[in-house]
């Protein structure tokens, strides 16, 4: 995985543009709304997505799997935006805890373990009355069924791209037990659900 996303950036650059997406826009307003001021983006890319939280007065923590989308970001928002280079699989990566978290379009592409650790790890980072926020494609997405069937609704739709599907079933099985509250539908590139979960505090 590691290798098929360096290639990407190396080959394709800036492959989203520099505008932030839309979850991204919903979620700085529902994080400045609730003042939210110290966040965590696991797989951070090349930060499209964190400039627009700092502009807000939230400041950003990264993990990125990529060296060269760490270039990038850097080259584009200073070096003061602060990316540990690593796999998501491998938080954490300091002890803080945040207050907010946002995993944009990654978990999807993890295997049922690593989905499950991925949440237990970022859960963790997270303080008490935080919250942490995925998107994940959905069973609407065109992709789904196709490509090479690796388990239930996991499919490698094309070299090195493994991609599990959500119902709202699944959301619910992997993400109940940490704080789930509200499950919304959607639409960017792919069809989303956008998961909100809030830690409760002990």
């Amino acid at each position: 995985m590691a290798e098929f996303w360096e290639d990407n950036f190396v080959d394709k650059q800036e492959m989203w543009g520099l505008e932030p997406s839309k979850s991204a826009l919903l979620i700085k307003d529902f994080f400045v709304e609730n003042s939210i001021k110290d966040i965590l983006i696991p797989g951070i890319g090349y930060g499209r997505n964190a400039q627009v939280f700092r502009e807000n007065g939230i400041t950003v923590t990264g993990i990125e799997i990529s060296k060269t989308a760490i270039e990038l970001a850097v080259k584009h928002y200073g070096a003061d935006l602060k990316i540990y280079h690593g796999s998501v699989t491998n938080i954490p990566f300091d002890t803080k805890q945040y207050d907010g978290i946002f995993c944009y379009a990654l978990i999807h592409l993890l295997d049922h373990n690593e989905r499950k650790k991925l949440i237990q790890d970022c859960y963790n980072q997270l303080a008490d009355n935080g919250f942490m926020v995925f998107t994940v494609i959905t069973k609407e997405a065109h992709t789904y069924g196709k490509g090479k069937f690796i388990s239930k609704d996991r499919y490698e739709i094309f070299d090195g791209v493994k991609m599990f599907f959500y119902d709202k079933e699944s959301v619910h099985e992997e993400f109940d037990k940490f704080g789930l509250f509200e499950i919304t539908e959607l639409q960017e590139n792919f069809p989303f659900f956008m998961i909100k979960c809030k830690k409760k505090q002990n």
